[in-house]
């Protein structure tokens, strides 16, 4: 059952999410209508809402201001968008296609192949509108020579088991990859490329969100062996060998233009702004907070402990969990139950963190609340805190509680969003 303290938590985050959302924040980016036909690609947990609402502006105002009929127009567009399995959104002239994430698997494979296949061929009266969203790495996939499905998949397993950064698993992804690293880009010359992009990444780096298909360069093999030895991951010898090959995407003259439409940044200032709103005074401390989800947690607590009253501790970025145990969990819920450990029942500290797509790591829960009384309830249930953490069994301990937050797939993606309250007041 939600308390006032709850929703006014829930809002915060609603309003970080909406003002992310597709039909909020891309239309005014779309580009001008081309001379020759406009092809529509894209991937992310995004792409389908984000397709949706191209076509749904198609024939109105903004396209329509020197063309034809309207029939025409229809007539120049279409499209391929891969999307993660449930977040697709109904179009009608851009086919969307679900695939896997965050291991990618065939249905990706195959997605991707359409895409290279649909902007073969293009001439530079064309324009390729490319909407990149967050998931986009695992989504839109082809291995180099020599380097399988079952390749990637293990090491994107054991990348994500690892505790690495998603730079530095982005850094790697184009490496192995015929497609990240501007390799999509030159896929589609000499047509003009457009991305619309919804940042995930911490810090907006245009070349590390969905691993930068098309922006040219970045990920080296003495990049990657570097990563690689820091998590003590071995490569296969056939791995090795295909890395030894491997040449970043030199910068050229093609007409690509990569826009940024939503970031983290704008999602916690739409939360700061709907926290005055209720009265609150909200502090944004960063859009790009990375590390230990449960080291960052000590670091929080402190500063929520040293805050005044009505303080908003607002943050985004993205942090990690190193597996240890064999328990359920993502980077939030586990960020919220090492809090809770570390506030030890505050009776003055409520605090929220979920990730903005609606899935804390690949459950079905977008995150969790603590309350002053977490640790308290824990305890009547004979729930022991410290020994879930140390499974990494976070969500299983929200469950109990009756804590998780449930949103079911947002679709877009700004990475995680925390909002820690100091309440100096009764509601």
């Amino acid at each position: 059952m939600n308390s006032p303290q709850k929703d006014i938590l829930l809002n915060l985050f609603k309003s970080a999410v909406t003002a992310a959302q597709p039909d909020y924040c891309l239309t005014p980016f779309l580009p001008k209508k081309p001379k020759g036909r406009t092809i529509v690609i894209g991937f992310g947990k995004s792409a389908g809402a984000m397709a949706k609402v191209v076509e749904d502006h198609w024939a109105q105002d903004h396209w329509a201001k020197d063309q034809g009929a309207e029939d025409q127009r229809d007539s120049d567009l279409t499209g391929i968008v891969i999307t993660r399995y449930g977040h697709s959104v109904p179009c009608a002239r851009v086919k969307v296609i679900e695939a896997a994430h965050p291991v990618p698997d065939q249905a990706g494979i195959d997605g991707t192949k359409e895409i290279l296949e649909l902007v073969r061929n293009l001439t530079d009266d064309d324009l390729v509108i490319c909407l990149i969203s967050g998931g986009g790495s695992s989504l839109l996939i082809q291995p180099v020579a020599g380097v399988s499905l079952g390749d990637k998949q293990a090491l994107t397993t054991a990348l994500l088991r690892s505790g690495a950064t998603i730079a530095e698993i982005n850094s790697i992804r184009k490496c192995f990859s015929q497609v990240k690293g501007g390799r999509l880009a030159m896929a589609c010359a000499p047509a003009k490329v457009v991305s619309l992009i919804i940042s995930d990444v911490p810090g907006d780096d245009l070349s590390l969100i969905a691993s930068g298909p098309t922006v040219r360069g970045g990920g080296t093999p003495d990049e990657v062996r570097a990563i690689l030895a820091r998590y003590r991951i071995a490569l296969p010898d056939h791995m090795a060998e295909a890395l030894k090959a491997t040449k970043p995407v030199k910068p050229s003259g093609q007409n690509v233009e990569n826009i940024l439409i939503a970031t983290p940044q704008m999602s916690l200032e739409a939360a700061a702004g709907k926290a005055l709103m209720l009265g609150l005074n909200p502090m944004i401390i960063g859009d790009r907070i990375e590390g230990e989800s449960r080291d960052v947690a000590k670091d929080m607590a402190n500063l929520a402990q040293q805050a005044g009253p009505d303080r908003v501790i607002l943050s985004g970025g993205e942090t990690t969990v190193t597996i240890r145990g064999d328990g359920k969990g993502g980077p939030n819920t586990e960020f919220l139950l090492s809090l809770a450990i570390q506030l030890k029942g505050n009776p003055d500290v409520y605090a929220l963190a979920c990730d903005t797509d609606g899935i804390d790591g690949s459950e079905d829960n977008a995150g969790a609340i603590i309350t002053p009384d977490t640790l308290a309830r824990a305890a009547a249930l004979n729930m022991a805190p410290a020994d879930y953490l140390a499974q990494n069994n976070s969500y299983e301990f929200f469950q109990r509680l009756g804590d998780l937050v449930i949103t079911g797939p947002t679709l877009t993606n700004v990475n995680d969003f925390r909002a820690i309250w100091v309440s100096g007041s009764p509601i």
